[in-house]
C-alpha cells in the first residue's frame, strides 16, 4: 500500500537529506511500515522541530491522530511516539532496553500530575510502570528517543503495538 501524502511543498527525500547515511534505511523502513498500515504522511517545517515527518491516522484530523514524529535534533535522528494506549502492551514496555529507559528517565515529569492547574487542558501525561520503576512523564517528552540501529528494533515494536491498539479501537 502506498503512503497517503498530505499536500506539502516538502517531500520525504527532503527530510532524508538531513539524516545520516547509516539511519536513512531506518527512516525508509518506518515509512514503508506506516504506509502498509494506512497512515498519512505529513512533512512540515516548524520553528520548534525544523523539518520533520509525522504519520497519522487518516480519519482523525487532530493531533490525537498522530502516532509518530521523526525529526533531527542536534544532528541526531529522533523519534517521538504518541503511545496513547501504552497500558495495553506492558510486555513491550518491559522489554525496552536500558539505553531507551535512560532516555525515558531524562524526560520531563508531568507537571499536571503535580499541579492540575498547570500545563494545557487536554494533557495528563503518561502514568505507568516498567518493572519496579514508576513513570509519570510529560506527554511530549516521555516517548521521545534517539533513533539508531540499537534502539530501532525496540521502538518498532512499540510503534507496532500502538498501531495495533489504535486499529482495534477505531475498527469498532
Amino acid at each position: 500500500m502506498k503512503v497517503k501524502v498530505s499536500k506539502s511543498k516538502y517531500r520525504l527525500e527532503d527530510f532524508l537529506t538531513l539524516v545520516d547515511t547509516d539511519c536513512k534505511g531506518i527512516v525508509l523502513a518506518i515509512h514503508e511500515m506506516m504506509g502498509r498500515e494506512g497512515y498519512k504522511l505529513k512533512i512540515n517545517l516548524t520553528k520548534l522541530y525544523g523539518l520533520h515527518v509525522s504519520y497519522s491516522q487518516p480519519k482523525i484530523k487532530t493531533v490525537k491522530g498522530i502516532i509518530v514524529y521523526l525529526l533531527i535534533k542536534n544532528g541526531k535522528l529522533m523519534i517521538r511516539i504518541n503511545a496513547d494506549n501504552h497500558a495495553n502492551y506492558p510486555d513491550v514496555l518491559n522489554r525496552l532496553p536500558q539505553i531507551v529507559l535512560n532516555q525515558m528517565d531524562k524526560a520531563d515529569d508531568c507537571v499536571k500530575m503535580i499541579d492540575p492547574r498547570k500545563c494545557w487542558k487536554g494533557c495528563m501525561g503518561y502514568d505507568f510502570r516498567i518493572g519496579e520503576r514508576h513513570y509519570q512523564k510529560c506527554l511530549i517528552t516521555c516517548f521521545f528517543f534517539g533513533l539508531d540501529s540499537d534502539t530501532f528494533p525496540f521502538l518498532i515494536d512499540l510503534i507496532k503495538s500502538e498501531s495495533k491498539e489504535r486499529c482495534a479501537l477505531y475498527a469498532q
